[in-house]
């Protein structure tokens, strides 16, 4: 029989046999993850004493974050579950970003060195010689921002978003990442406003001596891309087309497979 307690944060607390289950259903993540994220963030997250209340705890503050972007619950049933009012709940989730932001700066990082090299080297077993990561956009579903125009954020499925444009390895390790304009933005658009094109035309990404790919392309180092992405010599995206060549369809598969990863990631992001 399930346990009757204070909701999801007392629930989270306890210890027993089903815990585990527990934090890989609310938060998407093993306790000992949560706790070391926990234990990072705190010296963020000292909250001051008042004449009125207590302070609310770090590790509850970082739970209910984590849970808001898990489910996607509203402020509203979310704040219930952990017994924090709503307000306190839209400062928890900014604050908990800033604490990320400064607590793990160097996570999202392009690879150097020893993990550079391994990076390379994973997409070479693929096919991919000098690849560097698999890019993509995806939708993050939002409520309407309070007085902004509805159309902005109305992507093509019907529902307020805005988009993520991220690159990833083989082994899903996020090296960039560039999100916040409108769903309605074309993958074009975004690509052309992110930081990744003014750090590629600044020099500082893809700049050595051109390779050879199988079937024939040549290009410097790169990334892999849909057909969703202008033609650019740090981009490799599919042939396309209804009627191709045999050697045009055999990459078109391999790409294919290799930039499934991108796809897995977006997959763990949104929880499917």
């Amino acid at each position: 029989m399930k346990r009757r307690t204070g909701g999801v944060w007392e629930d989270l607390r306890q210890c027993d046999d089903v815990t585990e289950d527990y934090f890989k259903e609310k938060l998407r993540m093993l306790s000992r993850v949560f706790r070391e994220i926990a234990e990072a963030l705190s010296p963020f997250l000292q909250w001051r004493v008042t004449f009125y209340r207590e302070p609310l705890q770090p590790d509850l503050i970082v739970a209910y974050a984590l849970y808001r972007w898990a489910s996607g619950e509203t402020y509203e049933s979310g704040t219930c579950s952990f017994d924090i009012g709503r307000k306190s709940g839209l400062v928890v989730v900014r604050d908990v970003t800033a604490a990320l932001l400064s607590a793990y700066a160097d996570k999202i990082s392009w690879p150097t060195g020893l993990l550079k090299a391994v990076v390379l080297r994973a997409f070479a077993d693929k096919g991919f010689p000098n690849c560097h990561g698999c890019i993509d956009c995806t939708h993050i579903f939002i409520d309407k921002p309070a007085n902004c125009p509805g159309e902005d954020y109305y992507d093509r499925k019907r529902r307020f978003s805005v988009q993520a444009q991220v690159v990833v390895d083989l082994n899903l390790r996020v090296l960039d990442v560039f999100v916040g304009y409108q769903g309605s933005c074309h993958d074009v658009r975004i690509v052309h406003l992110s930081t990744l094109w003014a750090r590629t035309e600044a020099g500082e990404l893809f700049v050595w001596s051109p390779v050879m790919l199988p079937f024939g392309v040549r290009t410097n180092r790169y990334l892999l891309g849909d057909n969703g992405y202008p033609p650019s010599e740090w981009v490799v995206f599919p042939y396309g087309g209804l009627s191709q060549h045999p050697s045009e369809m055999r990459f078109d598969n391999k790409q294919k497979t290799a930039r499934g990863e991108v796809e897995r990631a977006f997959g763990r992001l949104k929880g499917m």
